[in-house]
């Protein structure tokens, strides 16, 4: 098995085919599920309800004697991830109190490696680090993407690639290679994540260049954002790409019109559950993704949810993440 990560160039970055190719089963409520679709045309059908079935692992001794004493006297693993909905990451069954999506499960297979019992806390996207800050909560698994400035608080230990994606209104005409795309375009970003920082760091490339710069607008919600891109207050809405993927193909009002790499141009980005640095977790987390990886359920879970194309070959540990300053 590779114990690298394939990086890939500015080229392939932007000519990345959505990775996520998904087709609705009619109404994603009716009957409790719907249908994901591989680039090889195989089709995986989502189960949305609250009797999730979720894949299951064995605890391994020897990484679970890793974990820090407090956290084995616990039991539990304090996990944080972001409240609301982005579908297929983390979002609400059909009974809308029961959280489920790629990263619960894979946060799940983690604990059962460490034999611990998975707690899940859902918070506003900012709290997640005030909760790891204060030691309230062990690990976040929330599509939390590295960065070298994160890294200067944060442990990570790496689980998916990280891929962004430009999403407009169907029908658009639009089309997102390069910072030249959005100059003078009105794009809807949340605030405090990595692509914020990129469409910044990309709107001060255009004005240097002696273009307009990008129209950067944030909304409390996604319902808020996409109510805005089908009225015409906003050109584009930029996320991560498995999120823009399932709404367009859930919706069919939206479409996906560019990606890019997570981490800038010349880096791949990564996805990592991240903890307080020197918490004495991140060995822990790492080895138990990698017996997941090595043993195969991780692979299960990323085809149940439609998300195999973003599969990592190995965790990393603080792998270099996006610059600081992104050019």
């Amino acid at each position: 098995m590779s114990t690298s990560i394939t990086r890939r160039t500015a080229a392939a970055a932007l000519g990345l085919t959505t990775a996520l190719l998904l087709a609705a089963c009619g109404n994603p409520d009716d009957g409790g599920t719907t249908e994901v679709a591989a680039a090889s045309g195989s089709k995986t059908k989502i189960n949305l309800t609250a009797d999730q079935d979720r894949i299951t692992t064995d605890k391994v001794d020897s990484i679970a004697a890793e974990v820090p004493e407090e956290i084995r006297k616990r039991g539990t693993l304090e996990i944080v991830d972001s409240s609301g909905s982005a579908a297929p990451l983390t979002f609400y069954a059909t009974d809308n109190k029961t959280v489920i999506g790629v990263e619960p499960d894979i946060a799940s297979l983690v604990a059962d490696v460490l034999g611990l019992k998975p707690h899940v806390n859902t918070v506003s996207w900012e709290n997640i680090f005030v909760g790891l800050d204060s030691a309230k909560y062990d690990v976040g698994f929330s599509n939390i993407t590295v960065t070298e400035e994160r890294k200067e608080k944060y442990d990570f230990a790496t689980y998916r690639e990280d891929n962004l994606a430009f999403e407009a209104k169907k029908g658009s005409g639009l089309k997102v290679g390069g910072p030249q795309d959005v100059a003078g375009r009105t794009v809807a970003v949340s605030s405090g994540t990595n692509q914020e920082k990129l469409l910044i760091d990309w709107s001060k490339e255009n004005e240097k260049a002696g273009r307009e710069p990008v129209d950067i607008k944030y909304y409390q919600n996604d319902s808020d954002t996409y109510l805005a891109l089908q009225s015409g207050r906003i050109d584009l809405y930029l996320g991560p790409n498995p999120t823009a993927a399932y709404h367009a193909a859930t919706t069919g009002k939206t479409e996906v019109v560019g990606t890019y790499s997570g981490a800038g141009a010349t880096l791949q980005g990564l996805i990592a559950a991240t903890t307080k640095k020197d918490s004495g977790l991140v060995k822990p987390l790492a080895d138990a993704l990698n017996h997941v990886i090595e043993n195969g359920t991780y692979a299960k879970v990323l085809k149940r949810w439609g998300l195999s194309d973003e599969a990592v070959t190995r965790s990393e540990t603080n792998p270099p993440g996006l610059p600081k300053t992104n050019k």
